[in-house]
């Protein structure tokens, strides 16, 4: 008599079974993981190109001194607008003291001069200001002068340091931080799991602060590609990677080993090629010019790009998006600790 399957052993699995294995084990979180990559991937490609591969002008905030009005400026302006296929936004100041002021304290990109008199046109752009659009600028306003039968001077107001002929120097070091600062946090809450809410912040704190160091000191002192104020470039990144360590710490607690996902879409897919570094933001798409200001790459950006090119013109804004950030992730972590999948009982410390 064949041998035949007895009792629960012999019987098939039944495809409510058979799920119930495959989601305790640990082939699902890996095969979630699978699609997620292969659907970041794209993400981050497709986020980059959207951004920075075909920059165009949509405004650029020009200040304007003498008689822009006069027919050899009006037509040279309206040449520039059609070539840039943009709005020059143009803002009147009573002297070329004045323009040159705003273009420090980074209210316009350019100053234009249209004096009375058939004399030349003269467009001072600022390099320091945005590479991408100083260039834009500059070969435009060649091409219309030729064009138009207008004579025009180019000045570079505030050149790039030698040792940044691109301008993308700023965007590496900010983008170190903020990467470094978030990736930071990961390997403690793989490596240091059981450390405390407060021990948690306090280990963040202090690579941030070693790691601020670290850049600084390695770009300015052993590359020299930035002369850097040093103390305040050592803040900027600093307070940028408690910051981004901070947003990984608060997603972790609200959605646990899923948390690389919102930080990641937060600071690298939008933060990263908004935040004016690699194209400036008159060049971005609008929404990302806009957006990339209010989030912590964009901000270390703004900060850090004053505090080397525009020394006593700092501005408050950027430091109160990072400080603004890093409150909110502190305070979500805090009142929520008990989410976060790391932390050790009381009395841990004092049984071992």
């Amino acid at each position: 008599m064949p041998d035949s399957p007895h009792g629960e052993h012999g019987r098939p699995p039944t495809r409510a079974e058979r799920w119930a294995t495959f989601r305790e084990s640990p082939f699902l979180p890996a095969t979630v993981l699978l699609f997620i990559l292969a659907a970041a991937a794209g993400l981050f490609a497709g986020s980059y190109t959207y951004a920075m591969a075909n920059p165009t002008p949509h405004r650029i905030p020009t200040a304007v001194t003498g008689a822009p009005d006069q027919p050899a400026a009006r037509r040279f302006i309206d040449g520039m607008e059609e070539a840039l296929g943009a709005s020059m936004k143009l803002h009147p100041y009573g002297s070329r003291r004045d323009a040159v002021r705003a273009v420090d304290e980074q209210k316009v990109f350019a100053a234009l001069d249209a004096p009375a008199g058939g004399r030349p046109i003269t467009l001072d752009v600022s390099g320091a200001s945005g590479a991408t659009v100083a260039q834009v600028l500059t070969e435009t306003a060649v091409e219309v002068g030729e064009a138009t039968g207008t004579s025009v001077v180019v000045h570079d107001l505030k050149p790039l340091q030698k040792g940044d002929p691109r301008g993308l120097a700023i965007f590496y070091i900010s983008l170190a931080a903020v990467i470094i600062g978030f990736v930071g946090a990961i390997q403690l809450s793989v490596h240091a799991r059981e450390l405390n809410p407060l021990e948690r912040i306090a280990f963040i704190t202090a690579y941030a602060v070693l790691g601020g160091f670290t850049i600084a000191a390695v770009v300015d002192w052993w590359l020299g590609a930035l002369r850097l104020p040093f103390l305040e470039s050592w803040l900027i990144l600093a307070l940028t990677m408690f910051t981004s360590g901070m947003v990984f710490t608060m997603f972790n607690t609200l959605v646990g080993r899923w948390a690389m996902l919102p930080t990641w879409g937060l600071m690298v897919l939008l933060g990263n090629p908004s935040s004016g570094g690699a194209v400036s933001w008159p060049l971005l798409p609008s929404p990302l010019g806009t957006i990339g200001r209010w989030l912590p790459p964009g901000a270390s950006v703004n900060a850090q790009h004053t505090a080397v090119y525009f020394c006593g013109h700092q501005h408050a804004f950027p430091f109160l998006v990072l400080v603004g950030w890093a409150l909110v992730s502190c305070a979500v972590f805090l009142i929520w600790r008990h989410r976060h999948p790391g932390g050790r009982p009381a009395g841990a410390a004092h049984a071992a």
